[in-house]
C-alpha cells in the first residue's frame, strides 16, 4: 500500500490515470537529454513535447537535473503567450542495487535542491552503501518525491521478484507501460506490461509510463 505522503503527493492523481494508451501522446515520465545519455538538447525536447501536445512530462536524465530549468523556461514562455504547455515534473533516473541486481529507479516530483538527493545528481552513479535501493528510495522520498522502479522486465532477475522486493522496501510503484521491443514508434509490450500492471494493482502501488527516449523523437526510444 502507498505511504500517506505518496497518497497526498500532487503527482499521484495523475499516475492514477495512467493507462496503456496514455503514452506517448498524453503522459511521458521517462526520457533523456544530452545532460545524460540522450540526443535531445533540452530546448529541442521541450519543442517536441509542445508539438505532441503532452499534458504531463518528466525528464529523467541519469543522475542529472540540468535539463529541467531550460525546459521549464520554454514551457513558461509558451504559457505567457496564452498557449498550453505540459505540466513539468522534476525527474531523475538513479542506478542502485536491488536483490543484488543493478536496476534503475525513477525519482519523480521531488523538491528542488533537496540535500538528500545531492549525491545522486552528480552525473554518475554512487558507490558504497548509498548504492543500495533502500538508500536511493529514502533519498527520493526525503525530498518529497515518488520512487518508482524503472522498466522492471529489463533486468537479469524476473520482474515478479524485483517488484516484490521493491514493495518490501517502500517503493511507491513502478514503470508499467513500456516498449520492451524498442520499436521505432512506441508501443507497450502487452503481455509483460499487463502482468506488471496486475502485480502493481494488487499491491496498491502507482503505475507510470514513458518512452525512455534517447534519440530525437519523443514517439520512440
Amino acid at each position: 500500500m502507498l505511504r500517506p505522503e505518496a497518497l497526498a503527493h500532487p503527482l499521484t492523481p495523475v499516475l492514477r490515470q495512467v493507462r496503456a494508451d496514455s503514452c506517448p501522446e498524453r503522459l511521458n515520465f521517462h526520457c533523456h537529454t544530452i545532460c545524460s545519455d540522450g540526443s535531445f538538447h533540452p530546448e529541442q525536447l521541450a519543442a517536441e513535447a509542445l508539438a505532441i501536445g503532452l499534458e504531463h512530462l518528466a525528464v529523467t536524465d541519469h543522475h542529472a537535473l540540468a535539463a529541467h530549468g531550460a525546459i521549464a523556461s520554454a514551457f513558461e514562455a509558451h504559457r505567457r503567450r496564452g498557449e498550453p504547455a505540459p505540466v513539468l515534473w522534476r525527474g531523475v533516473e538513479i542506478s542502485c542495487l536491488l536483490e543484488g541486481c543493478l536496476v534503475h529507479v525513477l525519482g519523480l516530483g521531488f523538491a528542488e535542491e533537496h540535500p538528500s538527493l545531492h549525491p545522486y545528481l552528480q552525473g554518475t552513479s554512487v558507490v558504497g552503501p548509498a548504492l543500495r535501493a533502500e538508500a536511493v528510495v529514502a533519498a527520493i522520498q526525503a525530498a518529497a518525491g515518488l520512487a518508482l522502479l524503472a522498466h522492471p522486465a529489463r533486468y537479469r532477475l524476473p520482474h515478479q521478484r524485483l517488484i516484490a522486493a521493491a514493495a518490501d522496501l517502500g517503493f511507491d510503484g513502478a514503470e508499467v507501460w513500456y516498449d520492451y521491443a524498442m520499436r521505432p514508434r512506441w508501443q507497450p509490450t502487452e503481455l509483460v506490461c499487463e502482468a506488471i500492471a496486475a502485480d502493481l494493482e494488487q499491491r496498491g502501488l502507482l503505475m507510470s509510463c514513458g518512452t525512455d527516449t534517447h534519440g530525437l523523437v519523443l514517439h520512440g526510444r
